[in-house]
């Protein structure tokens, strides 16, 4: 099942959330053009796949035996789990070789335990709480092909909790989880203690409504990692592990070994023999028993690779969806589609004041001109040009299976050009004779857009934002540039202007405890606040905390239903629109176990091939 994004997780970029048709035409349509584009895509596209959402049905038993043909069209940077924060293909790759604590299952809501079992105690008369876990037994540190095995204990847990995640030289993004804001507005920390060997228990100063997802996480071996840091010091811990490292060395908790390393050709894995997960008939799972994930210069040659049936599944491209879909059957394969992506990407503007000189800075510094920003863009234009119909409007907050997701409360600024200029103007920004729009200082209103260079559908998303500015007379510049050096202006360098990019979507209203809250080293808009730099910050960080501490759900209510509608209103991040997505799956898999949905994705963690 699906791994929940942890509250203080790492940043889950959107950008490689791949939805559905044709390349952009930044003509001009009618309304009633727009109409027919929509309603001839989503037709004819669904007509010819397949919808399988997961509902909770059980799996049934597989068949043991097979392999699993990925591709990836990056490479990892490290086989390190802490430097697997700060990378998505490393961190793709590493999670094969741990395991959280927990699942969390949107469906059903519920929690269910993987490496460990929860107990929640609170003394409600001191207003503390702890959460004692108790690891399965039989957990080793494994290694492949080998004899060498060592028990996963509480003291692996506790290592990595106090010296790697809790020491703030290695900038980990769960640092911030370990503490929580009391009642008169001091810091506490989340302390943990040891049980015995297979028990430890986190110990929360003030009552959490969410403890679970609070204290769920990843951890590494401590016989490895703090010799590590004893002999090298952070550094030492941060050079384990490398891409040079041999695969053997590597030991693994989690379902696969990883056993091979071929630089820019292949990366292997096999099931682990230890792991504890099996089916209902007692047989390991996966049920295949390899993995191999080629790597492949681009997209367009991953699409190929898989029309010749040498890669098991495919996300789907826009430019790849109509020659998908028409060649199923001749290739033998299936496509399978998606309701609109519960998340989406957004629009945000830097306010950080390292940039204060730059003119920009005075513009984004002011809602009225976000809300006005918000008002120019035109989500229709986008949802009929880009996806053909296939998607929807993104004007809330929080998604639909966040407990305190309240339909009610939405977006107030959508598209609406006269109420853009309108904004504008009550912030002193008028177009000129030549129908340039100025600052009341007479700059000219111009600033970059970053988005990915290699997702098309941002690109085509930004040009029609770019058309609708200059219908105001605001110049938008596109800068395309590669998604990690975006990552690293976004957490170190700060020197961006506006950008395109996306998280996660939240199941809990207190995910994103490093994004929302303005001390958060991922707070977008101006990471790492010493103090909040607004009022509008300020009430955030306090509904935040709130609603993290408040048990009674219909006074948690109260408090995230105005954090959602402060963040509608003062604009930091706008998010854009709800791609329907699409996977195709080779037919020599029995698609007994297959679902796909737009809350898990391709769940193919329990696929058999076909007798």
């Amino acid at each position: 099942m699906i791994k929940t994004p942890r509250r203080a997780g790492n940043i889950l970029f959107a950008l490689l959330w791949l939805p559905l048709l044709s390349c952009v035409q930044t003509a001009e349509y009618s309304s009633e053009e727009l109409d027919r584009l929509s309603v001839e895509g989503l037709e004819q596209i669904l007509a010819a796949t397949q919808s399988k959402p997961w509902r909770g049905k059980e799996f049934v038993p597989g068949i043991p035996g097979g392999v699993w043909y990925a591709g990836s069209t990056g490479e990892p940077k490290s086989f390190n789990l802490l430097v697997a924060e700060r990378d998505v293909e490393t961190s793709a790759i590493v999670n094969s070789m741990y395991d959280l604590f927990l699942d969390y299952d949107p469906v059903r809501r519920e929690w269910k335990p993987r490496c460990a079992f929860p107990e929640i105690e609170v003394d409600e008369a001191a207003g503390t709480l702890r959460v004692i876990y108790t690891l399965r037994d039989n957990l080793y540190w494994s290694f492949y092909n080998s004899e060498r095995k060592a028990p996963v204990t509480s003291d692996d847990v506790i290592f990595w909790y106090n010296e790697i995640e809790g020491d703030p030289a290695f900038h980990s993004s769960l640092y911030n989880s370990q503490f929580v804001e009391m009642e008169d507005g001091t810091e506490a920390h989340i302390d943990i203690e040891k049980i015995d060997d297979r028990r430890f228990a986190f110990l929360f100063p003030r009552i959490d409504a969410n403890p679970l997802l609070s204290t769920n996480r990843n951890f590494g071996p401590k016989f490895i990692y703090e010799r590590a840091k004893r002999e090298g010091g952070i550094q030492g811990v941060l050079d384990l592990f490398s891409i040079a490292s041999d695969p053997k060395e590597i030991p693994s908790m989690g379902p696969w070994f990883l056993t091979e390393y071929k630089p820019g050709l292949r990366l292997v894995f096999r099931r682990n023999s230890d792991y504890w997960e099996k089916d209902a008939a007692g047989q390991p799972l996966p049920h295949y028993g390899e993995k191999v994930v080629q790597i492949l210069p681009d997209a367009n040659t991953q699409f190929l690779v898989f029309k010749e049936g040498r890669l098991e599944g495919y996300s789907a491209r826009p430019e790849d969806l109509d020659d998908l879909v028409r060649n199923q059957k001749e290739k033998g394969y299936t496509v399978f589609n998606a309701e609109g992506s519960l998340g989406a990407i957004f629009w945000s503007f830097n306010q950080n004041p390292q940039n204060s000189g730059k003119p920009w800075y005075d513009w984004f510094t002011r809602k009225e001109f976000r809300q006005a920003m918000s008002s120019i863009l035109n989500r229709d234009r986008i949802i009929s040009q880009v996806y053909r119909g296939l998607a929807e409007p993104k004007l809330d907050f929080f998604p639909s299976p966040n407990p305190y997701y309240n339909p009610d409360i939405t977006l107030q600024y959508t598209y609406n050009p006269q109420r853009a200029l309108e904004l504008l103007a009550s912030i002193g920004m008028r177009r000129d004779g030549a129908g340039i729009m100025r600052d009341s200082r007479g700059r000219a209103v111009e600033f970059d857009l970053a988005i990915s260079s290699d997702v098309h559908t941002t690109s085509d998303t930004a040009s029609i934002i770019m058309d609708e500015a200059a219908k105001i007379g605001v110049t938008i510049n596109i800068r395309s540039t590669d998604f990690q050096k975006m990552v690293e202006q976004l957490s170190g360098t700060y020197d961006w202007s506006s950008i395109i990019i996306g998280l996660g979507s939240n199941f809990w209203p207190s995910q994103g405890i490093n994004v929302w809250p303005s001390r958060g080293n991922l707070h977008l808009w101006y990471p790492e606040q010493k103090e909040p730099a607004t009022n509008w910050e300020q009430r955030i960080d306090f509904l935040y905390n709130e609603g993290c501490h408040t048990i009674d759900p219909v006074k948690a209510r109260e408090i995230w239903d105005e954090y959602q509608r402060v963040l509608l209103e003062e604009c930091p991040v706008i998010y854009l629109v709800r791609p329907r997505s699409f996977f195709a799956l080779q037919n020599r898999w029995d698609f007994t176990n297959f679902y796909y949905d737009n809350i898990l994705s391709a769940e193919t963690g329990y696929l058999f091939l076909r007798p």
